[in-house]
């Protein structure tokens, strides 16, 4: 027999698993991105967050387990953004990126790209991707809207210019043979991504560089606006979106031009396509936790590391952030 699972003692506002190493910050995340959780109505949100609401203040009905109270933070975190306590759009949360992201990773990574099919996948890329990383921001200062529109622009300019420009010089290199032209064609959106990926964070999140993000003590009461904890952030935040796109856009590539040489694809040419796309869908899936736990989203800095006023004005050594995702 398989013992019962254990839960820890509910703690509100903070995760279920040990922040402070990878595996744990890993489990968390999975948590986060589960796909399940875009399927919840909305009569079982707001279950979750007056049942939440009931432990804040002490209402808990009897007999509520911490299974509940984890399972009903595990919903709230996966819908609700934590800043502005609004309801993020489906296709825009991290629970949706995979669901909604692969099909534009099928699109981008299709062999033989013309310089127009290569703009319109960049282009779809891109503004997913802008759409989540604003989504998804550290939203305790407003954004308006001329800014993510400046953002915009210059995110899906640079990936755009970027895929086209590896795709020209590649297909003047007359000295490369046809398939490891084609091998070379289908790597190419990994350069393009990962450094238009950079750009979209640092332009999607510029206003935090300016505006600074509010920084918490112990307690959860905000200290200030820090200038420094942003730049923190948005640096996190941008190596994560270079690791990413790392396995999704090598690793397809490489194994299907191992498997489309073997006889049953080249005698069943229509299931390349399904194949492609389990292919790039299970690696999707696996990068995605694997990089965005490289950083814990409630990110800790020391106040003496910050701006002399903000260190001044608290007793506290380690101060908190939201990192965003």
């Amino acid at each position: 027999m398989t013992e019962p699972v254990v839960y820890p003692a509910f703690q509100l506002g903070k995760p279920q698993h040990d922040q402070g190493s990878f595996l744990g910050r890993l489990r968390h995340f999975v948590d986060i991105i589960d796909p399940s959780t875009l399927l919840v109505s909305e009569e079982r949100l707001q279950e979750c967050i007056k049942l939440l609401d009931d432990f804040k203040h002490h209402r808990l009905p009897p007999g509520v387990s911490n299974q509940q109270l984890w399972e009903a933070q595990k919903v709230k975190q996966a819908i609700i953004h934590p800043d502005t306590g609004e309801k993020i759009f489906m296709p825009f949360r991290m629970s949706g990126y995979v669901p909604f992201g692969t099909p534009i990773v099928i699109g981008l990574l299709l062999p033989n790209q013309t310089v127009v099919s290569t703009i319109i996948w960049q282009w779809l890329n891109q503004s997913h991707n802008a759409c989540v990383n604003y989504a998804n921001r550290n939203a305790t200062k407003p954004t308006p809207t001329a800014k993510f529109l400046q953002g915009y622009v210059g995110a899906v300019t640079s990936a755009v210019s970027i895929a086209v420009g590896l795709n020209v010089l590649i297909q003047k290199a007359n000295k490369l043979s046809p398939s490891t032209r084609m091998i070379i064609q289908r790597l190419v959106p990994f350069p393009a991504v990962a450094c238009a990926n950079i750009c979209n964070v640092g332009l999607m999140r510029h206003s935090e560089l300016t505006e600074g993000v509010d920084v918490l003590d112990g307690d959860g009461n905000v200290v200030g606006s820090s200038k420094i904890a942003a730049k923190h952030a948005i640096m996190e935040t941008a190596f994560t979106r270079v690791v990413l796109p790392m396995p999704i856009f090598v690793l397809p590539p490489i194994l299907m031009s191992y498997l489309e040489k073997m006889r049953f694809l080249q005698n069943h040419r229509r299931l390349r396509l399904p194949i492609h796309s389990l292919v790039c869908l299970a690696t999707f899936s696996l990068s995605l936790p694997l990089a965005i736990s490289l950083f814990p989203q409630m990110s800790q800095i020391e106040a003496s590391h910050l701006e002399p006023e903000i260190a001044m004005a608290t007793d506290c050594r380690v101060l908190t952030y939201n990192k965003g995702l």
